[in-house]
This record gives C-alpha cells, sequence and structure tokens, in this order.
C-alpha cells in the first residue's frame, strides 16, 4: 500500500492506519507519542486491544468501513495501557483506493486546553493577585498593631479568660500568612535555568514527603532511566513538586494513599505559540494519586489563583505551580477521576536548547 510517508510524519496530531482484519498496519510519530508506545510494538496487534475507548465503537466502526463513510465521535476518554485516557475527538474515515483499510486520527480535548491555559496564565494570574499585592503591606501593619494589642491584654488578664485574645492573635497571624503567600505568588523570582536532572528533583522532593506530610502515603517511582537533563531552575520545579505531592497527601486524608512518580519521554509534544514559533517539551513528568479526585465544581479551574478544594485553603499553591512551569516555558496538565488525578508536566531538554543557541 502506498501512502505519502512525508504527509504521514509530519501530522501533527495521532494517525493510526487499521487494516482490513482491524489490525494496526501503521502509526505515526504523533501517535506514538499520545500512545506512549512504539510503531514496532503495535503494528499487527489488534486495534481494540491497544486503544481504550470509554464507548463501544466495534459495531459503528464496522458500519462505517462496510458502507465507506467516515465515522466522528466527539467527547470521549480514549487512552492505552500506557497512559490515563484524555477526552478527545475521533475522526474515522476508509482510506481511498486501499479496500477495507481505515484511517484514525485522535485529537485530544488535552491540547487546547492547556495552550489555552499556558498563554493566558500569566494575564491571569496579575489581574487575580495584583489588587491583593497592593493591599498586603497595609492589611499587614494594621494587622501587626491588633496582634501586639491583644497580647498586652492577655497580659493582664486571668488563664481562665485568655479565649478570646488567642483567638485574635491566632486569626491574625493565618491571615498574615496568607498575605505572605500573595506576596510570594507575586515576587518569584524568574527561573535561572540550566541543566536539571529531573530524578534528582523528584528523589529530593520523595524524601522530603515521606519525612513530613506524606507520612501516611506511599510513594511509587516509575523513571525512564534514560530520560536526558531537563532545562530549569532545580528549586523552583522541587517547589512545584512538593506542591503536587503535599495536596496529594492532603487529599488522600489520614487513612493515606499511593502516589507514583511517573518520567517518561514524549518525542512529538511541542508547544507551538501565539508568535509561530515552537518549543518542543518531550520531557514528561506525571503525579498520580488514587485520591478522591478533584471536585467536579474546579475541575477546570484548578490552576486559576483563588481556587481551591480544601476547607480553609487559599487556592494559591495550583497558581503557583502553574506560573512556575509556565515561565520555565512549559505546560502543566491535570486529568482526574475518583480513584485516579494525574498531574502532568512537560518540559524541554537541556541539548535541544544549547543546539538552539
Amino acid at each position: 500500500m502506498s501512502h505519502d510517508r512525508n504527509i504521514w510524519v509530519s501530522l501533527p496530531v495521532p494517525a493510526i492506519l487499521i487494516a482490513p482484519d482491524d489490525s494496526i498496519e501503521d502509526i505515526n510519530p504523533a501517535a506514538e507519542g499520545f500512545l506512549n508506545l512504539s510503531a514496532k510494538s503495535v503494528i499487527g496487534v489488534p486495534v481494540w486491544d491497544i486503544i481504550a475507548v470509554n464507548d463501544p465503537l466495534e459495531d459503528a466502526f464496522d458500519r462505517a468501513r462496510a458502507s465507506g463513510t467516515p465515522l466522528f465521535v466527539n467527547d470521549v476518554d480514549v487512552g492505552s495501557g500506557q497512559r490515563a485516557p484524555l477526552q478527545s475527538a475521533l475522526q474515522i474515515a476508509p482510506l481511498s483506493g486501499a479496500e477495507g483499510h481505515m484511517l484514525m486520527m485522535i485529537s485530544p480535548r488535552e491540547l487546547a486546553g492547556r495552550m489555552t491555559q499556558n498563554h493566558s496564565v500569566k494575564s491571569a494570574a496579575k489581574s487575580a493577585i495584583g489588587m491583593a499585592e497592593m493591599l498586603a503591606h497595609e492589611i499587614k501593619n494594621p494587622l501587626a498593631g491588633i496582634t501586639g494589642a491583644a497580647q498586652l491584654l492577655s497580659m493582664n488578664l486571668p488563664a481562665d479568660e485568655l479565649e478570646l485574645t488567642d483567638l485574635i492573635v491566632a486569626e491574625s497571624r493565618r491571615i498574615v500568612k496568607l498575605l505572605e503567600q500573595v506576596e510570594q505568588f507575586g515576587n518569584l523570582n524568574p527561573p535561572q535555568r540550566q541543566a536539571v536532572n529531573l530524578h534528582d528533583v523528584l528523589d529530593r522532593a520523595r524524601r522530603s514527603a515521606l519525612l513530613g506530610f506524606g507520612a501516611q502515603m506511599k510513594i511509587i517511582e516509575d523513571y525512564d532511566p534514560s530520560l536526558p537533563m531537563a532545562l530549569g531552575d532545580k528549586d523552583q520545579l522541587l517547589q512545584v513538586v512538593l506542591n503536587l505531592l503535599k495536596n496529594a497527601s492532603e487529599a488522600a486524608g489520614e487513612g493515606g494513599g499511593t502516589i507514583r512518580l511517573r518520567s517518561y519521554f514524549e518525542h512529538s509534544f511541542r508547544l507551538r505559540r501565539a508568535d509561530g514559533t515552537g518549543q518542543a517539551l518531550p520531557l514528561q513528568i506525571e503525579i498520580i494519586d488514587d485520591g478522591p479526585g478533584l471536585p467536579d465544581h474546579i475541575r477546570g479551574d484548578v490552576f486559576d489563583p483563588f481556587v481551591s478544594g480544601r476547607e480553609n485553603g487559599t487556592g494559591l499553591g495550583l497558581a503557583l505551580v502553574s506560573k512556575i512551569i509556565s515561565e520555565h516555558d512549559g505546560w502543566i496538565s491535570v486529568t482526574s477521576v475518583p480513584g485516579q488525578t494525574v498531574f502532568r508536566i512537560s518540559l524541554p531538554r537541556a541539548a535541544a536548547q544549547k543546539e538552539e543557541e
């Protein structure tokens, strides 16, 4: 069967060529990246053994083949055994001039969502944080006076009447802590990027978590030992991973749970900016937990400032994570269902940056 190899390799969306017996005849590089599987490993394998879809498609697929008509399926979860499902659109059509052969193209919704988030996160963060930054200093000054006055009053009160002054001091300190987080969000220095071993970052974060907030958790390492060096700020990336591990640990509660730290290389993943320039982001980190999942009402907004699924949460942790990754020219996304939440970070490799320079 003949088809233009250059067009096939250049297609920016995952594409799968399916033989008349429903086995996979070929996949393009974008599909290798999406499935996290090599073409060699899937050729000849039944397509439905590789492609997992949350709606039964076999009958509709057979009808499309028999009638020679295309099939379009929107908003289905598509994945493989090597990656979490992503909401996608499927486009399936007969291959012209090759009877019985079908072409399947997968358009992950995640890409559009992550692109929109990446372009808007800086302006959204500035608008949400700007007023708080201006007020933070003015609010902290009277709070310091209120705290001091409450402490002076407590010195002349009997022990059984200290409850109210203790409450004033405790609540004032809580507000100051929130304001300091707001100031930290706005004052974060630009990343000092250099070659970073991501596994060193993950290991430091894992050890810190197990000694502190994640003592009740089981943390599993699932690393690609051949992963190249990333281009990033080691301390800021450590802050990102620690924040995600803390969120997963808090979501699990006192009973604990399991977190999987996964790294892998996805050579076809590339960010295209609004000005037309591109950036390859082949280095992938996933923080996967088996907790209850994100609440439905915040799932699409978790990276926005002041959005939190926890009672008394500030909603700044994930906003800070998103800001750091955005300033690394990377992407971050989340997929979440009860029993599995996956935060995925995509970063550039150090060698690629040196070659561009």
